[in-house]
């Protein structure tokens, strides 16, 4: 299978794959026992990563890099990157969970609130009854950080979903990758609140469009708005300036 090569936009690498080829080069990786670090990139972390080191060092060392989120495939798109389709994390995950029931690979939740981790895994059990899981934990444990490592190490865990919020979850996963004993390791941001109810995605005909951001920002205006109102803007001016520098590249 050829897959597209690597891309750059506005000094963040990532790879224009359908969801199709990421699942197969992930079970390829997987199946030759080659570790794989995933992270996906969406306007609010393209811009973060302008003025955060650690987090744009985290997301560009990852060895499959997707695009979630339709701004940064029309960004692409305007830049003159051919990028297929988004691949939203949530989706991916839930493609692996059930890829991992079918494989027998076990997997480790880690994340949320405590009540979020806890319906997250019934609601998966009940759809999965043979899920492979291998233990699970919510998200704040880092007064024992060290300790959730070791779990997660001794779990017999293959595959790994952190979820995170941005840029805490980048970082340490690029902190402890090493030591954290699995074969996949991906972030999954806010899935694990969709998963259990607690967040509600947009509708699929607002997905196809691209205003699912809209969806949420309605949902939680006082927590997203500047996530979306001011990274969109400065996203929009970031996309401009490449374009003329482009430009002027060519003539």
């Amino acid at each position: 299978m050829e897959l597209p090569d690597k891309a750059t936009m506005l000094g963040s690498e990532f790879f224009p794959w359908t969801m199709a080829q990421t699942l197969a080069e992930i079970e390829r990786r997987l199946a030759k026992g080659t570790f794989v670090q995933h992270a996906v990139i969406n306007v609010a972390k393209l811009v973060q990563m302008r003025s955060n080191p650690g987090l744009r060092s985290a997301v560009n060392g990852c060895n499959i890099i997707n695009v979630d989120g339709m701004g940064v495939v029309w960004g692409a798109r305007f830049l003159g990157i051919p990028v297929p389709e988004r691949v939203a994390g949530i989706d991916l995950f839930l493609a692996l969970v059930a890829q991992a029931t079918t494989t027998g690979r076990k997997i480790y939740l880690l994340g949320a609130r405590p009540e979020v981790i806890e319906r997250t895994v019934a609601v998966l059990r009940e759809k999965h009854p043979s899920l492979p899981l291998a233990g699970y934990q919510h998200g704040y444990f880092w007064h024992d950080e060290v300790g959730v490592v070791k779990a997660i190490q001794n779990s017999g865990a293959e595959l790994l979903f952190v979820a995170i919020s941005s840029p805490k979850k980048e970082i340490f996963i690029h902190r402890w990758q090493k030591t954290l004993g699995v074969k996949f390791v991906m972030g999954v941001g806010g899935s694990f609140d969709v998963v259990a109810g607690v967040t509600r995605r947009a509708p699929l005909w607002l997905q196809k469009l691209g205003f699912e951001w809209l969806f949420r920002l309605l949902q939680e205006p006082r927590r997203m708005w500047k996530r979306y109102l001011v990274t969109n803007a400065i996203f929009a001016w970031l996309l401009i300036r490449e374009k003329i520098s482009k430009i002027k590249a060519v003539s």
